[in-house]
């Protein structure tokens, strides 16, 4: 997994690319913890995710969660259709901003 970033005065967003599984997770979730707590918006471009697993979901959730606090939102970003089918199975496409 690569994960690139994006930054702005008011948004950041990474770019993840290949499996986002328990062996990657991890790395993503030291991202996700390091992000300023004034940020407005995080974006998850997942347009390049082969394939998440449920402790992928698990850390997506958690950057859904860090946000909430301060007012801020997540949106994931041009999910591949593998990303579509986990998040429409999972429901997790009705909690969570999906463009």
């Amino acid at each position: 997994m690569t994960i690139t970033e994006n930054k702005t005065p008011i948004s950041i967003e990474l770019v993840i690319a290949g499996r986002l599984d328990t062996g990657t997770a991890p790395e993503l979730e030291v991202k996700l913890k390091a992000i300023p707590h004034d940020t407005q918006t995080l974006y998850l471009n997942m347009k390049d995710v082969s394939y998440i697993s449920s402790a992928g979901l698990r850390v997506v959730l958690l950057a859904h969660k860090l946000l909430l606090p301060s007012g801020g939102k997540m949106v994931i970003k041009s999910p591949s259709e593998f990303c579509k089918q986990v998040l429409s199975a999972t429901g997790m496409d009705s909690i969570l901003t999906v463009e």
